[in-house]
């Protein structure tokens, strides 16, 4: 393990939203597994970390850890998880007015930023976890997962974004449809609010593969930005704060693609 590895920082706090009491407590043991799991690998390294080890150390029985987890190295997944869903939901939550590329940027500062919501300590955990995720090919497909998964939750917020002056069949209010006919009271025949998009959708018809992979890679252009200065900074031992730090860093990626055509995406759509 690296010199800088962290023995006693807390590691950052779960967020996102959770839907009933029963959801709620899973999702509460699966961070305190990760919790678990995080601590140990920073303080013994991974190869000296067992499943074991972590289910003890979470307070759960081994049975417990693996209806959770298929192995060690996804119990951190979750951490990882953390981070990816906060800087989204932050895009997510800009105003629709805010261009694209200041929103990507705003959300990156809110959520890197060592002291909005997480703190520098556990930032030491962050990079820790990623050297290892360098390290360890199977601890390095689970971080190429979460990003993944990033990317797709990405897409879905610029297809909210892109969608909310349209209505669902891809046609603005006031405009006519392939029938001539005006959505005027910004609804269609089914009654369906103008610009409502539904998760995992585009506001398009679904069969516009054109605009899917249009906002796709989108997605994994910004994405791949903040990854890029997450493993850039991780690689060295600048602190979490100021000009060499991960907020830094990807702003400066992403300030590079403020010429990206983003709106392209809704070429014949």
């Amino acid at each position: 393990m690296s010199s800088t590895t962290p023995t006693t920082p807390s590691p950052p706090p779960a967020s996102g939203p959770v839907t009933s009491l029963t959801e709620r407590r899973k999702a509460e043991t699966r961070m305190e597994i990760a919790r678990a799991a995080a601590a140990l690998f920073v303080r013994q390294g991974l190869r000296a970390t067992r499943a074991e080890d972590i289910a003890q150390a979470a307070g759960v029985a081994p049975r417990t850890f693996y209806r959770y987890f298929a192995g060690k190295e996804e119990a951190v997944g979750p951490l990882y998880a953390t981070g990816a869903q906060r800087w989204v939901e932050a895009v997510r939550a800009a105003p629709a007015e805010v261009p694209l590329p200041q929103a990507l940027e705003d959300a990156v500062r809110h959520t890197l930023t060592p002291g909005r919501g997480v703190s520098a300590a556990s930032w030491e955990w962050v990079r820790t976890l990623i050297r290892l995720a360098e390290e360890n090919p199977s601890l390095r497909r689970v971080w190429a997962e979460v990003c993944q998964a990033s990317e797709r939750s990405l897409a879905e917020v610029l297809a909210e974004r892109v969608g909310a002056d349209r209505a669902p069949g891809g046609w603005a209010r006031g405009e006519k449809n392939e029938r001539g006919e005006k959505d005027e009271r910004g609804e269609r025949g089914d009654g369906t609010p103008a610009g409502q998009v539904t998760a995992g959708r585009l506001p398009y018809g679904s069969d516009n593969v054109a605009a899917l992979a249009r906002l796709r890679f989108a997605a994994a252009v910004a994405g791949s930005a903040v990854r890029a200065a997450m493993e850039a900074w991780a690689a060295g031992d600048a602190p979490p704060e100021g000009p060499r730090g991960p907020a830094a860093l990807a702003s400066a990626n992403l300030a590079a693609l403020r010429d990206f055509p983003w709106g392209d995406w809704t070429a014949d759509a």
